[in-house]
């Protein structure tokens, strides 16, 4: 002991003790509640865990539905583009045709 005490000083003299004692003390009466507090724990965790979960799916779903509104809107918004372009090249090719009028 005399090391202990030599390596950590006076903490040994008087708030081990304590310490020791309190930490007993908080060991012998989480053994005696146990019984009583885990299953009062398991009762209230167990919906509490099923409703995170049931939120997260929901929220998965509607980001699902989100995404494919996005993707649907994008598509179209490139189906668009794309008409425009074939159309503007349309109009390009016959201005340049040979015999074409210009304006």
């Amino acid at each position: 002991m005399a090391f202990l005490e030599d390596l950590f000083g006076s903490v040994f003299e008087d708030g081990l003790k304590g310490t020791l004692l309190g930490g007993l003390a908080v060991g012998v009466g989480a053994l005696i509640l146990a019984p009583i507090v885990l299953p009062v724990l398991k009762n209230v965790a167990k919906p509490l865990a099923k409703g995170a979960i049931r939120g997260g799916i929901i929220a998965c779903r509607k980001g699902r539905e989100l995404a494919a509104d996005a993707s649907e809107g994008i598509e179209d918004i490139v189906a668009e583009v794309k008409a425009e372009l074939a159309e503007s090249h349309e109009v390009d090719a016959a201005d340049s045709a040979p015999g074409a009028k210009s304006t």
